[in-house]
């Protein structure tokens, strides 16, 4: 496979780090890899060799020479390996370890530490096991958007999820449906809305139009459903118009999405974790990625967790991680209209 990049440009490479070792991460990684795509920039995985085999045997497809490299900026291959000096005894696909939620956490690290260095050019993700990166002691750090925020200091991060024909932003992702509820206010829609604009335009997407949805069924009904369009999100719609932002909405959450997908709006402002998430999955569930708003470099993800429940047994679907690369190289450019 490696024959097929020898007309890659030199440029910074992208890193991929590689998961908890007991989830899926290494077994798509490996079918990726085992594929003959072309990538623009050279690929860096970050984490283990031992973990990359063991999920290649469990996908059951050979893996190219991978050299082995001490830092990022030493890429010279279209492919290789920042490999971390981390062994874990009695290793189990499927199991939550605190070794393996260490490893996890340590390959971001190192991989967003290269970003702000400003020798990779950005960086791709695959899953990591929150129980088992708060068994490592990583309590303050939920997911890999807190991770990131953590290590750069940015204090306003969103997700952003992305599939053919529609793109989500979440308000919230990580809170419970209770807390997620109270966290709709003027202040945070506003603060969301200036984010999104921001950074799609930073990408490539100038007057993105940005549609709003609303929390309550049937947008609230003027109030008889619940006051939150009326007091708090028409409000901070209004405010991000004044400041030039083509927001619209309160829209039902239960059309809103259709609309985009038939090209009316450019992204949707889903207010709570599963209202946007569930929308993208059923549109597209395979080939959907993830990207961070907020930080200084472009983060992709698989748009997925470790399924512990299927991890090593060899089924484990590459298309999303192979979109998140695709996704990643696309934004770095700032051409995110062509996804």
């Amino acid at each position: 496979m490696l024959d097929e990049y020898t007309a890659l440009p030199e440029r910074r490479p992208l890193l991929l780090t590689l998961g908890d070792p007991a989830g899926i991460g290494t077994e798509v990684a490996a079918r990726v890899l085992a594929a003959t795509e072309r990538w623009p920039r050279p690929l860096v995985l970050v984490g283990t060799g031992w973990a990359l085999e063991a999920g290649a045997r469990a996908a059951g497809v050979s893996l190219p020479g991978i050299p082995r490299i001490a830092a990022a900026e030493a890429a010279a291959d279209p492919i290789s390996l920042l490999e971390l000096d981390i062994d874990i005894p009695g290793f189990r696909f499927g199991s939550v370890s605190p070794a393996c939620g260490e490893l996890a956490v340590r390959s971001v690290e190192i991989a967003a530490r290269a970003c702000l260095a400003g020798t990779a050019a950005g960086m791709v993700t695959c899953p990591i096991h929150k129980e088992a990166v708060h068994a490592a002691g990583y309590v303050g750090d939920i997911g890999h958007q807190e991770i990131l925020a953590r290590l750069c200091g940015a204090t306003r991060t969103a997700t952003m999820l992305m599939t053919t024909g529609l793109r989500v932003v979440h308000l919230s992702t990580h809170k419970s449906l209770i807390d997620a509820a109270r966290y709709v206010t003027r202040a945070n829609v506003l603060s969301r809305l200036r984010l999104t604009a921001e950074t799609l335009q930073r990408w490539g997407l100038p007057r993105a139009r940005i549609a709003v949805a609303a929390l309550n069924p049937h947008g609230g009904e003027g109030g008889l459903l619940g006051r939150e369009e009326l007091d708090e999100i028409a409000p901070a719609v209004a405010d991000a118009c004044a400041l030039g932002i083509r927001a619209s909405g309160p829209w039902p959450a239960d059309s809103v999405f259709n609309r985009a997908i038939g090209g009316e709006f450019d992204v949707v402002l889903a207010l709570y974790h599963d209202q946007g998430h569930i929308a993208i999955k059923v549109h597209d569930f395979h080939a959907s990625t993830t990207a961070t708003l907020g930080l200084p470099f472009v983060r992709t993800s698989v748009d997925h967790g470790t399924a512990f429940d299927i991890a090593g047994r060899g089924v484990a679907d590459p298309r999303s991680l192979q979109a998140a690369i695709r996704a990643a190289n696309t934004l770095v450019d700032g051409r995110l209209a062509a996804l």
